[in-house]
């Protein structure tokens, strides 16, 4: 009994459903009770699969479930209206079914097909990442009672599904990875009828400035000259015992409960960070309103009652999640429920174990290791909550002091002359701009106070405060334009903290070697430790090169006093463009031999991994290999089509400014300068001339780019030309830079008479990066 009563038939394996009323809305949640274990597939433990309105309609013998259409509406007194809105629009009808008794207006159903289907689209998901075409197999699938049950308010179902592969196919390489017979995959689905909030909740107007994501939808009741598209944030329904008095309890706080299967150290971690937030709601008035505790064994983390924080286990490290169940006709969130993967925390152990001498002192690692992961992991577990409360992403919080755990943050490690010091790696507290967000969303203003104007006032003061914030669009895109705007990085000044790096990297190699690995382990995983350490500035060089050809600017409203937009100044981007060159200099490229000495090939029952370097040398650990990885991407990064667009833009109206022929020069005047004399190093320089050539090559042939910028390319290609052509006659090259050189004139002479005749090889690619200890779209929140 409960919400939506259901009976179990043990000899035919139905489940038959009770239909107290028609046309009832209420709210249907699909879920995946037990995933697959594979983050390239995608399918985990947990994961939720939207909400819908729904109500069961009749017609003669037949109950139907259709999902109500919100995203068109007339909010409006008139029933005419609302039904020409209805009637315009497309309802999707989700279940069909045969009465098969009735009394006193209830109505019995067999619900068992619609609970025993693919609602969660787990062939589709298979099918799309390349696993194969999987189909459900009804023989081998079956109610799962033990987390089918009712309560007053929900009524929760589930159902072990079993997919078989074509017997024409064979099964790919992530599926044999995880499962035991991978022709055959069982997983769990859940689904979930609950009862939909009453209508006390008040909507709050969503602003684009505010850091909330929220709803939309057309309101076709809206009078002429209003925006027909509504826009309401997110978030709990959170009310002040007394909102006149400046500080209250709440009437119902927001309870958190983590993953009881968490284990120590890592639950009171997951605890404390999450708890971060109750300072963002002291800070909004409220005492005691935000609370986590540990999930009681009774519960179902999928039960809707209960926000929960899920410890989920991959195969390997990948995203974690900050899901919300909202209301889609107020945005009103009625369930947070965060998936953090387990496997992240032990890549922040990895990036330490690679600054330091870890295990010097013997077996036992450096405690400050399982410190740093474990402040990374109370950043994540406040992250993902955040989003849970209906908050964006910020990444230009690390320019304001780390303003925001919203924010994806790069351990930040002080060099004190030999010694490193973990003590600020991550930060210990929710940050001023996550503050000022809650105070937006969440404040229970007194009586009296006009909403509007005060919801206003604090964006003003946001501005006032100098708190930016910039969100996923304008940050993640390979050619982004913002120089605040940046994943992984620290620091006030990109260029200066990418100076301060390259010098906390330099000494941490210089100090690498046997003592960064643990003994017993093979020699050959130390490639993995250095990884990390050898690319620890890929980051921070996405946050440089955006000031190059960058553009600042808020996401200004009329009236708000902000500037729309500016170019960033002309010294900034000139330092930039010198600091993001160093990257590409062999004493940066270079592996020391202290540590090629360390790495043999990998031993039986080990190989090489994402997290390894790509090599051409065979089983051999490739110097060369892992540098190529590094240049190319930094080369692909400056020379990207859109900025080249805005450098030539920015030239052309203010000639103060960086122009795309001066970056090109500056580029050619580094890769093809002076040939270093060490060996090593040479065949480093000639590594970046060439990926140089090839990166100008692929840009001159973009059809996204201008036609000035695929002349100026050629321009550069000819230069280049000219220059290996003077070096040549001058006699200044020993026979292996005669014969590159040689190389080089053949491929542009190529290039000259048929571009499409020269074949660039693919970039090397680089060891996986992000997430690095821990992005987001609509409720469901791909987070570090």
């Amino acid at each position: 009994k409960g919400f939506f009563n259901s009976y179990w038939d043990a000899k035919t394996g139905k489940i038959w459903l009770e239909v107290p009323s028609v046309d009832e809305e209420f709210l249907y949640i699909h879920s995946l009770a037990a995933g697959i274990g594979s983050n390239d597939i995608g399918l985990d433990r947990g994961q939720i699969g939207g909400e819908k309105v729904v109500k069961f309609t009749r017609s003669g013998p037949k109950v139907l479930l259709v999902h109500v259409n919100y995203d068109y509406r007339a909010e409006s007194d008139n029933v005419a209206e609302q039904k020409s809105v209805a009637e315009a629009f497309a309802q999707s009808i989700i279940g069909g079914f045969i009465v098969k008794l009735e009394h006193n207006g209830k109505i019995l159903v067999d619900a068992t097909a619609f609970f025993l289907r693919d609602v969660h689209g787990v062939s589709n998901t298979l099918q799309r990442t390349s696993q194969g075409g999987y189909k459900l197999d009804e023989s081998r699938s079956a109610l799962f009672l033990e987390r089918t049950k009712s309560f007053p308010l929900n009524s929760e179902f589930e159902a072990t599904l079993t997919f078989e592969l074509n017997e024409k196919e064979d099964p790919a390489g992530w599926v044999k990875s995880v499962t035991p017979s991978p022709r055959s995959i069982t997983v769990r689905q859940h689904h979930s009828f609950v009862k939909l909030p009453d209508k006390n909740y008040k909507k709050r107007i969503l602003d684009s400035r505010s850091g909330f994501f929220g709803i939309s939808y057309q309101d076709y009741a809206t009078p002429i000259g209003q925006p027909l598209i509504k826009r309401y944030i997110q978030r709990h329904r959170l009310e002040k015992k007394d909102p006149n008095s400046e500080k209250s309890a709440a009437v119902n706080p927001i309870v958190y409960y983590v993953d009881p299967g968490a284990p120590e150290p890592i639950r009171s971690a997951l605890i404390e960070g999450a708890s971060w937030w109750n300072q963002a709601f002291e800070a909004a008035g409220y005492l005691d309103a935000f609370q986590v505790k540990v999930l009681p064994d009774s519960a179902d983390p999928l039960d809707v009652r209960y926000n929960v924080i899920q410890w989920v286990h991959r195969s390997t490290r990948g995203w974690s999640y900050g899901n919300t169940v909202a209301d889609p006709r107020t945005g009103e969130i009625i369930k947070g429920h965060v998936s953090l993967g387990s496997l992240r925390v032990r890549q922040d152990f990895l990036i330490a174990q690679g600054l330091v001498a870890a295990y010097k002192n013997g077996p036992e690692a450096d405690p400050q290791l399982l410190e740093m992961a474990l402040a990374r992991l109370r950043q994540l577990s406040a992250h993902e909550v955040g989003h849970t409360l209906g908050l964006n992403h910020n990444f230009a919080a690390s320019t304001n002091e780390r303003s925001s755990v919203m924010d994806y943050p790069h351990p930040f490690i002080k060099a004190i002359t030999d010694q490193l010091d973990f003590s600020a790696s991550y930060d210990d507290k929710i940050g001023d701009w996550d503050k000022r967000t809650i105070l937006f969303g969440y404040q229970d203003f007194a009586d009296g106070v006009n909403e509007e104007l005060a919801l206003k006032a604090i964006i003003n003061e946001n501005n006032q405060l100098g708190l930016r914030y910039i969100t996923d669009r304008d940050a993640r895109p390979f050619g982004g334009a913002h120089p605040y705007a940046h994943l992984w990085d620290n620091g006030k000044d990109a260029s200066d903290e990418m100076i301060r790096m390259l010098d906390l990297r330099s000494g941490a190699i210089q100090r690498f070697g046997a003592d960064n690995l643990p003994e017993g382990a093979p020699w050959a995983s130390l490639e993995e430790v250095f990884a990390p350490l050898y690319l620890s500035h890929r980051y921070q060089s996405e946050a440089v090169v955006k000031l190059i050809g960058g553009v600042d600017y808020a996401y200004t409203h009329k009236g708000d006093d902000q500037e729309p937009w500016s170019w960033v100044p002309n010294k900034d981007q000139i330092n930039a463009l010198q600091v993001f060159l160093k990257t590409l200099e062999p004493a940066t490229l270079m592996v020391p031999q202290h540590i090629r000495a360390l790495i043999p090939p990998k031993p039986p029952s080990y190989q090489r991994t994402r997290e390894s370097f790509a090599s051409h040398a065979g089983v051999v650990f490739d110097p060369m290999a892992a540098a190529e990885s590094s240049a190319s991407y930094n080369i692909r990064l400056l020379l990207n089509v859109q900025r080249a667009n805005r450098l030539l833009q920015q030239h052309a109206v203010d000639r103060g400014l960086l122009g795309m022929e001066e970056m090109l020069t500056h580029l050619v005047e580094k890769t093809w300068g002076d040939l270093p004399e060490d060996g090593y190093a040479q065949e480093l320089h000639r590594m970046v001339s060439q990926l140089t050539i090839e990166g100008i090559m692929q840009l001159s042939k973009n059809a996204q780019a201008s036609a000035q910028v695929r002349a100026l390319c050629l321009s550069q290609l000819n230069r280049i030309e000219t220059l290996i052509n003077q070096r040549v006659r001058q006699g200044l090259t020993q026979s292996g830079q005669k014969a590159f050189y040689n190389y080089a004139l053949d491929i542009l002479s190529q290039f000259k008479r048929d571009p499409n005749a020269v074949e660039v090889a693919a970039p090397i690619k680089l060891p996986d990066g992000s997430p690095i200890g821990a992005m987001g779209c609509g409720s469901s929140f791909i987070s570090e």
